[in-house]
C-alpha cells in the first residue's frame, strides 16, 4: 500500500513534498497490536516504524527489576533512530504500548532514501533532536519531580498523541513505565479522579481537565513540546 497525501503520521506529513515521495514506494502499512515488540536490545533493527495511531514505549533495561520508560513514540514521530544515526542496534527495547496503525520501512531502504535526499535526512535528524529532548525531560522528571507531577507529564504526552480524551492502560502498566509503586500511582490517579480532572476505569484513564493537569505537571511537560512544534508544526 502507499502512504496518502496527508499521512496521518505527523513527521512524514511535515516532510517537504520531495522527500516524501523519496521513501513513499517503500512504506508498507502496518497494524500495530499491543505488546507487539519493535526493537530489542543488541539486535539489528529490522524496520523502521512511523506511528499513525497507538503509542510505542522506549525502555531501557538492565534486568528483570530495573525497567523504566525513557521516551514515547506516537503519531509525531518515529521508531529506529539508530539507524538515522549510522548504527544498526539499540541499547534499549521499544514495544507498542496502545495499539494502533502505522507504516514501516526496512533500514537498508530508508538509509537508501537518506543518501539520495540529503534534505530528508536533516528532517530526520531534527526529529532526533525532539527525542533526545523528551528523554532529558523524562530523566529530570523521574529524577526530581514527585509521583503526581511525573503522572501528569505522562498523561499529558500520551494525551497529545491519543485519538480522544481517553488512554488505554492498567495502573500496573503505568507504574512499570513510571518507575514506581503501583500503589502510589494509584493513589495518585484517585486523588486526581475526586478533584475532577480524570476519570478512571479498569483499563483505561479519561483525562476531563486537561489544564488542571498541565497545572499539576509543574513545569516537567512543555519545553519538548513547544520544541517538536517549532520544528514541524510552526
Amino acid at each position: 500500500m502507499r502512504t496518502p497525501s496527508k499521512p496521518g503520521n505527523q513527521l512524514l506529513a511535515a516532510l517537504a513534498a520531495g522527500d516524501l515521495a523519496e521513501l513513499t514506494p517503500d512504506l508498507e502499512r502496518v497494524e500495530l497490536p499491543v505488546r507487539r515488540q519493535l526493537e530489542l536490545r543488541g539486535r539489528a533493527i529490522e524496520y523502521v516504524y512511523f506511528l499513525d495511531s497507538g503509542l510505542a514505549s522506549i525502555v531501557a533495561s538492565a534486568g528483570a527489576n530495573h525497567s523504566i520508560e525513557i521516551a514515547i513514540v506516537g503519531k509525531e514521530g518515529m521508531t529506529g533512530l539508530a539507524v538515522l544515526l549510522g548504527m544498526d542496534s539499540p541499547v534499549h527495547e521499544t514495544f507498542i504500548q496502545s495499539a494502533g496503525r502505522g507504516w514501516r520501512i526496512t533500514p537498508e531502504k530508508l538509509n537508501a532514501a537518506m543518501e539520495r535526499s540529503s534534505s530528508l535526512h536533516r528532517s530526520l535528524l531534527r526529529y532526533v533532536h525532539t527525542f533526545v529532548a523528551q528523554m532529558a525531560f523524562t530523566s529530570l522528571a523521574n529524577g526530581r519531580y514527585k509521583i503526581e507531577e511525573r503522572l501528569s507529564r505522562w498523561l499529558l504526552m500520551a494525551h497529545d498523541r491519543a485519538e480522544g480524551d481517553t488512554i488505554y492502560l492498567t495502573h500496573e502498566f503505568l507504574a512499570l513505565m513510571l518507575g514506581a509503586r503501583r500503589a502510589s500511582v494509584t493513589n495518585a490517579l484517585s486523588n486526581f479522579q475526586k478533584a475532577g480532572v480524570l476519570r478512571v476505569a479498569r483499563g483505561h484513564i479519561t483525562i476531563r481537565n486537561r489544564g488542571a493537569l498541565e497545572e499539576a505537571a509543574n513545569g516537567s511537560y512543555g519545553i519538548p513540546e513547544a520544541e517538536y512544534h517549532r520544528l514541524f508544526a510552526g
